[in-house]
């Protein structure tokens, strides 16, 4: 009898620690939160994901709850916690300060509007006043009403839709407007009732079997990182380290053994699963964890890739080439005992994170039911004594804001193709380890240090902003060690400040590769707890740590930050393309510039498309001012294709106009219209149906299917835009360079 093809679902749910460093991460005090995502995201997306799950018992998943997310979650249910946000919402509207109602106007709309805002027209219609007539005539010009509406609006629109049926949750949507302050202390007050559900519903799930909790270093340190920093090194020779190099191994244990215990404690057994912190792993970390007493961790399939020095091709419909070596566990040997390791499908669990929610919900779930049964139909193909187990590990938290209803259609979708497919079958990553150990083996020297990105620690380290951040964190630690009478029994809240500052967030924000509206929180909250660790030994301040690490401005260009999913109506929606690359033009690189008609030239990508997006200077009539012809032209710089000259008359002979091409997309922009073309042979071009979509308004926006190219997504691309009038070259985009198109 053959075997099904197994499936491990690993939710990773996670918050950094939020809190200003006080008497510890929890107490019976009032707690000062700086930001509201525990609160937030704990009412949309932990409770959800299991209380639809458990309505299909034959699907088994595990779920990993970092520890700072559940010491958080308890400080909010015991209302001992309070943010920004929770005190604005509970004040009453008449004695809301200036500065409040600026900072209601400025954060309230923090959300995906196109999912939680959009669907509520109350809400929806203070967001577009604020988008249509600015912030300073919302200041002038709304009433207190207004602002009681967005303060109820902000909570409700985060409360998931599976609750929607609760009849105080369903009066309030249907109320709309004219929230009194009574209103927004029940909110909060149901709030807290559904924070309260998620650890035992989690706890109630893992008695019955379907699920598996699972645990992560205490603060969500990367380990490899406490253990050295030169670790760094290993993936990337080269890298700048830190001034000071960073080796405390000391402290792993200490993550581990306060994970291990809170754990016990909430859940009532030894957990058998450990989450390392982003995935990150190194030979150095594992006989602490096998010493610890876990059984079993995941990483991501680079960190396999280099472990066995080989390279995870796909085919041209995503799916892995040599999927036997991906699709099962390994055995680490190490000088402590042995430790299971599974490693995730990197495309696959991405697909959930960043792709499906751009798309239909019946259809993406048909789409991962797909590449599952065709995972199955390569088992069947290739028999072999030992089952087939394909792990998608991902964020359990932030992917569904970007779904319609908070994903609930897509996961009911699925969980119903799933439940009924017979050559699938999904369960937790240790009954799969009980019913099939691991054979294959990987000595624990071979393991490669790396993390889920890209199989190295550079969004972690290795940017001087980051490297700065370590030599602060470098000097604290040192700081602590000169006392050695402040233990963790007679100075808590020192090594708490400590456990903070160690994990990997702050890290993950700061210098290059990733922005939000909150970096100067980030970085504020890193400097407090460092600073928490000197407060608590009685040592002096550093004046470094009163300063920012740095200047928190908006950038001009810079390279895409994720995948994005643009709704491609000629509108450019901020929130669309806030991960995107840019390039700025138009009065942005000199005298030269300033008479350019284009501002500046947006681009990014998912799994589904390519996506550019073309900002006109204000004012330009688009028939009268510009050129009618676009052209959009790219070849692929790693593979070699037939490729042909720019098919336009009078184009200048230098570089990159001289180039050739391969893919060529002409968008008439008076009509709209687009003829797509493909490099043939002698320098001809041919034509190609293309579901390319355009959208002309105030930007230009195209998207560009993956599929029209019969090129898979993991492609990079070089594009360049040329404008024509009548099929003759007038000019070009970006000047003496190329857009470098490359998935994030």
């Amino acid at each position: 009898m053959p075997h099904p093809l197994y499936v491990a679902f690993i939710w990773h749910q996670h918050q950094p620690l939020y809190k200003s460093p006080g008497s510890g991460i929890s107490s019976s005090l009032s707690q000062q939160y700086r930001l509201p995502w525990v609160r937030l995201h704990g009412t949309k997306d932990y409770l959800d994901l299991i209380l639809l799950l458990e309505k299909y018992p034959k699907l088994h998943q595990t779920v990993n709850l970092v520890p700072s997310l559940i010491l958080q979650l308890e400080d909010y249910i015991a209302g001992t916690a309070f943010d920004p946000y929770l005190t604005a919402t509970l004040t009453p509207t008449e004695k809301l300060t200036q500065e409040q109602q600026e900072f209601i106007i400025q954060h309230f709309f923090d959300a995906n509007h196109h999912t939680l805002i959009d669907p509520h027209p109350r809400y929806a219609e203070l967001y577009y006043q604020k988008q249509e007539q600015g912030e300073a005539w919302c200041l002038e010009n709304w009433q207190l009403s207004d602002y009681g509406d967005l303060l109820a609006w902000h909570n409700l629109a985060w409360i998931d839709p599976l609750f929607w049926d609760d009849p105080e949750i369903a009066t309030w949507l249907k109320q709309g407007r004219n929230f009194t302050l009574s209103d927004r202390q029940r909110i909060y007050s149901k709030q807290r009732e559904i924070l309260g559900r998620i650890i035992p519903q989690h706890r109630k799930m893992q008695k019955t079997g379907q699920l598996e909790v699972t645990t992560t270093p205490y603060t969500h340190p990367i380990l490899p990182l406490l253990a050295d920093t030169n670790a760094g090194r290993v993936a990337v020779p080269q890298m700048t380290l830190p001034k000071y190099r960073f080796q405390w191994s000391e402290d792993i244990p200490r993550h581990l053994q306060k994970s291990w215990d809170l754990y016990k404690d909430r859940f009532d057994q030894d957990p058998r699963g450990l989450w390392p912190s982003e995935q990150s792993v190194s030979p150095e970390i594992l006989p602490y964890i096998v010493k610890q007493g876990f059984n079993w961790i995941c990483s991501d399939e680079a960190v396999l890739g280099w472990t066995l020095k080989h390279f995870f091709h796909r085919d041209g419909a995503g799916n892995v080439e040599e999927p036997q070596l991906l699709y099962r566990p390994y055995r680490l040997e190490t000088p402590a005992g042995d430790l299971a390791i599974v490693f995730r499908d990197h495309r696959l669990s991405d697909l959930i994170g960043f792709t499906y929610g751009s798309m239909q919900p019946k259809q993406a779930a048909a789409d991962l039911v797909g590449h599952l049964q065709a995972i199955a139909k390569m088992q069947r193909e290739h028999p072999s004594e030992e089952p087939w187990l394909v792990t998608i590990a991902l964020d359990g938290e932030n992917c569904w804001e970007f779904y319609p209803q908070d994903g609930k259609p897509f996961l009911e979708a699925l969980y119903q193709s799933l439940s009924h497919e017979p050559h699938l079958q999904l369960v937790t990553v240790s009954e799969f380890l009980d019913k099939f150990p691991a054979t294959a083996t990987i000595p624990a020297e071979q393991l490669h240090s790396g993390s889920w990105v890209d199989g190295s620690f550079t969004t972690w380290i290795g940017d001087p902003v980051k490297n700065r951040a370590w030599d602060y964190l470098t000097k604290a630690r040192e700081v602590l060690a000169s006392h050695p009478e402040a233990t963790e029994e007679n100075n808590p809240a020192a090594w708490e400040a400590l456990y903070a500052a160690e994990g990997s967030d702050w890290f993950w924000w700061f210098g290059e590769g990733h922005s939000s509206n909150q970096d100067a929180i980030f970085d504020q909250l890193f400097r407090e707890h460092l600073y928490g660790i000197y407060k608590a030994l009685n040592e002096p301040i550093p004046a470094y740590l009163r300063n920012p690490l740095e200047i928190h401005a908006a950038r001009s260009d810079h390279r895409p930050e994720g995948f994005i999913h643009p709704i491609i109506d000629g509108k450019g929606d901020e929130q669309d393309w806030d991960k995107a690359g840019r390039i700025e033009i138009g009065g942005a690189r000199g005298t030269m510039h300033n008479s350019s008609l284009i501002q500046r030239l947006w681009y990014g990508v998912d799994h589904l498309n390519f996506y550019l997006r073309v900002d006109f200077k204000s004012g330009i009539v688009i028939e009268q001012d510009l050129p009618t012809e676009l052209n959009l032209l790219w070849y692929y710089p790693d593979k070699t294709m037939v490729n042909s000259p720019i098919p336009l008359a009078e184009v200048p002979d230098h570089a990159p106009l001289n180039y050739l091409y391969h893919h060529h997309l002409e968008i008439n922009l008076a009509t709209q219209s687009i003829q797509f073309r493909e490099a043939g042979d002698s320098y001809q071009w041919l034509p190609r149906c293309s579901r390319a979509q355009v959208g002309l308004n105030t930007c230009l926006e195209v998207a560009i299917p993956w599929a029209d190219l019969q090129v898979s997504p993991d492609y990079s691309l070089r594009l360049i835009l040329a404008f024509a009038n009548e099929g003759c070259f007038s000019s070009y985009l970006p000047e003496n360079s190329l857009i470098p198109i490359d998935v994030p």
